[in-house]
């Protein structure tokens, strides 16, 4: 479960949490009602016999909840001075009160455990207006209804991050709710439910085994809680961006290690209600071979993502998070050949992906394709992944190794928040959705690209966009031919881009996933001078004029996207 909450809290909230709803449209503004502690009770007609002793019936105006409002906001009542007793810090700000053992006919309890947990209270609250049957159930038992419900939850947030530390027994007492499970076990999953006998019939007094049933106990409510509270936040018309937002995470998997092999690790499948049936590798199914491991995640959903991108069948070969190889055919054997001959050296030992299923053909050539290199060393992968396999070709493929992961996935939604972390912190941000249908491209150069180099520079640019930054990418005729990743500069991927393209690159298209901050005697130069025949770019430098001016006068086209896709 993660949980962010805005960094900027407004004053109401920074040290006092209030839920409230306002009077509801069913009433007047000028009400009857009677005020138990912190919440605007109406009375209803009742017989005497139901009539609740002590009420202090009063005009509830706009007037008075706003007093109300600004009362509870006031400095005088803070969380301390609301702990020792609401009722008295309302009474001494002035608001009329009735204490709630006046509307439930029973003294609180158990040091203030037992207080609202009564029909009087809860039947006020949860009745609906719109229902008769409910109302008419208030009227036989004598309970009016609740407009406002302020809630102030014990500081637990507070106390166990406190500097000076806090013992288990007083974490527990901080628990606003339901915190008795020394005494009382709480099971939630039926999986628990054998575990839970042996335990009833052995007589022990495991407190380990009551804390696990309590911990999954708030687990399951704030997983629960956070559905409720993702799905309200959309009813409300609210932006991506809530003031809080928490993400109910469920372990998947524990990895042999993390990124290295002295770090732990385990995989958790996100369960926003956003993810629902929403694809991606992490609701991938897996066929055949090891168990997925903490780098195999990240490369093949950066596979994933960028083969998802094309509409023509292409295959996309990633080493490190980064696309060495794509090609899109109609042939996609081709396509796959293609993409592994781009950097066959990357390629051994990386992520192979495919939009369209995998057949028999495929599989084989997957099976048995040999080395460009060499033309003798089968082609090792750790992974395929596509969205659907044929019967013959996933028999074929899991004859290739034992260990080779065989993915099926469902493409990702577009229109995902992507969520990144950093230290004590987390980044939240729109997907990267912008595909070259959605942008225009912008001839800039007193050359016009012929519509073979435009759909060139559409192919590379929309291959740049899941390269790491600064990123450049060549390509030509569907088919990348080279690419240069994660230089601190834009002229030595540049460099590293041309030298795997070779004498390729003549004609060919080149794409930058940012401008050029410079252009004579640098990047731009450069590739002009190499021979290509279109750049993408998406302009914006303060030099963008020499950029115009070099590609002139080499005869390279130039084309404006006027869209960045920095990935870092």
């Amino acid at each position: 479960m993660l949980a962010f909450a805005a960094a900027a809290a407004s004053p109401a909230s920074t040290s006092v949490a209030v839920t409230s709803s306002l009077v509801s449209a069913a009433h007047p503004a000028h009400t009857s009602i009677t005020c138990a502690t912190s919440s605007a009770l109406h009375p209803r007609s009742v017989s005497p016999s139901y009539q609740l002793s002590g009420a202090t019936p009063y005009k509830l105006s706009a007037f008075r909840v706003k007093a109300m409002a600004e009362t509870i906001s006031t400095p005088k009542l803070d969380s301390q001075s609301l702990l020792s007793g609401t009722a008295s810090a309302l009474e001494s700000s002035g608001v009329s009160v009735t204490k709630v053992e006046e509307l439930t006919r029973f003294p609180e309890m158990l040091d203030g455990r037992v207080k609202t947990l009564h029909p009087n209270i809860h039947g006020g609250i949860l009745a609906r207006r719109d229902q008769d049957h409910h109302m008419e159930a208030l009227d036989n038992h004598g309970i009016g209804t609740f407009d406002v419900v302020v809630v102030n939850l014990y500081p637990f947030y507070d106390k166990v991050s406190s500097s000076t530390g806090i013992s288990f027994e007083d974490g527990i007492e901080n628990i606003d709710i339901g915190h008795n499970h020394k005494d009382v076990l709480v099971v939630v999953d039926s999986n628990n439910y054998p575990a839970l006998l042996e335990y009833l019939k052995g007589g022990q007094d495991d407190q380990q085994f009551r804390r696990r049933l309590a911990w999954k106990a708030f687990q399951h409510v704030a997983s629960y809680d956070s559905a409720v509270s993702e799905w309200l936040w959309k009813q409300t018309g609210g932006d991506k961006f809530p003031p809080s937002l928490t993400v109910p995470l469920s372990l998947k998997s524990s990895l042999r290690y993390g990124e290295n092999p002295h770090q732990k690790a385990s995989f958790y499948v996100d369960k926003s209600l956003a993810e629902v049936n929403a694809g991606g590798i992490a609701t991938a199914i897996q066929h055949h071979g090891k168990e997925m491991s903490y780098n195999n995640y990240l490369d093949a959903d950066a596979a994933w993502n960028c083969v998802c991108e094309f509409s023509k069948p292409t295959c996309v070969v990633v080493k490190h998070t980064n696309p060495c190889g794509v090609a899109s055919r109609d042939d996609i054997v081709e396509a796959y050949r293609l993409a592994v001959k781009a950097d066959p050296v990357s390629a051994f030992g990386g992520i192979v992906a495919f939009n369209v299923e995998v057949d028999e053909a495929l599989a084989r050539d997957i099976r048995e394709f040999r080395s460009p290199t060499d033309g003798e060393t089968r082609m090792f992968y750790e992974i395929v992944v596509a969205p659907k396999y044929s019967q013959k070709g996933l028999e074929v493929l899991r004859g290739k190794s034992k260990t080779l992961r065989i993915l099926e996935a469902s493409k990702n939604n577009v229109g995902k928040l992507s969520l990144r972390q950093v230290g004590g912190g987390w980044l939240a941000q729109e997907a990267d959705d912008l595909t070259p249908e959605d942008i225009k491209f912008n001839v800039v150069s007193e050359k016009a690209p012929q519509q073979n180099e435009l759909q060139d520079a559409q192919f590379a640019w929309l291959c740049v966009k899941h390269v790491k930054s600064n990123a450049i990418v060549i390509a030509k005729n569907n088919c990348m031919l080279g690419m240069g990743s994660g230089q601190p500069n834009r002229l030595e991927s540049l460099r590293i881009a041309m030298k795997k393209a070779g004498d390729e690159v003549k004609g060919a298209a080149l794409a930058s996933d940012a401008f050029f901050p410079f252009a004579w005697n640098d990047a731009v130069e450069e590739a002009c001078k190499s021979g290509v025949g279109v750049i993408a770019e998406p302009g914006g430098s303060i030099r963008d004029a020499d950029a115009v001016d070099c590609c002139n006068k080499y005869g390279v086209s130039l084309v404006l996207t006027n869209v960045r896709h920095f990935r870092h």
